[in-house]
């Protein structure tokens, strides 16, 4: 697959960073694919997002305001209307035990920054294929 192929289950992905730089980067390495980006600033954003616009995919970032990615993975997973919703954690936490928490609030992947275009597109790759 080349860096630049959509994966064709996934169309619309949510980004939820509280770094404005972050969610930019976020976003040109995605529409440069073909995909379309919603993006919001915290993890309670995120889970109102999830709700009103069903994206194909959401990447969150676990340290941000007004509730972490934790919560805000977990909240998604439960809720009847978004459990569906894969979710892929974007974060700067390294710790494998970061990792396993992650999963165990329903994460379906974890890549870590700092991060290469590659890594992001794959991400979603694998994702797609499970």
């Amino acid at each position: 697959m080349s860096e630049t192929t959509k994966v064709s289950t996934i169309s619309t992905i949510l980004i939820a960073d509280d770094s404005q730089t972050e969610r930019v980067k976020l976003r040109q390495i995605l529409e440069r694919a073909g995909y379309t980006v919603l993006e919001v600033q915290s993890g309670e954003e995120a889970k109102l997002a999830a709700i009103e616009h069903h994206p194909d995919l959401i990447m969150l970032d676990i340290i941000m305001d007004n509730g972490d990615g934790y919560q805000a993975c977990r909240a998604i997973k439960r809720n009847a209307d978004t459990q569906h919703i894969p979710v892929l954690m974007v974060s700067g936490k390294n710790n494998p035990v970061d990792k396993l928490w992650a999963q165990k609030q329903g994460a379906s992947g974890y890549i870590t920054k700092p991060y290469e275009e590659s890594d992001i597109l794959n991400g979603i790759a694998n994702l797609a294929q499970s």
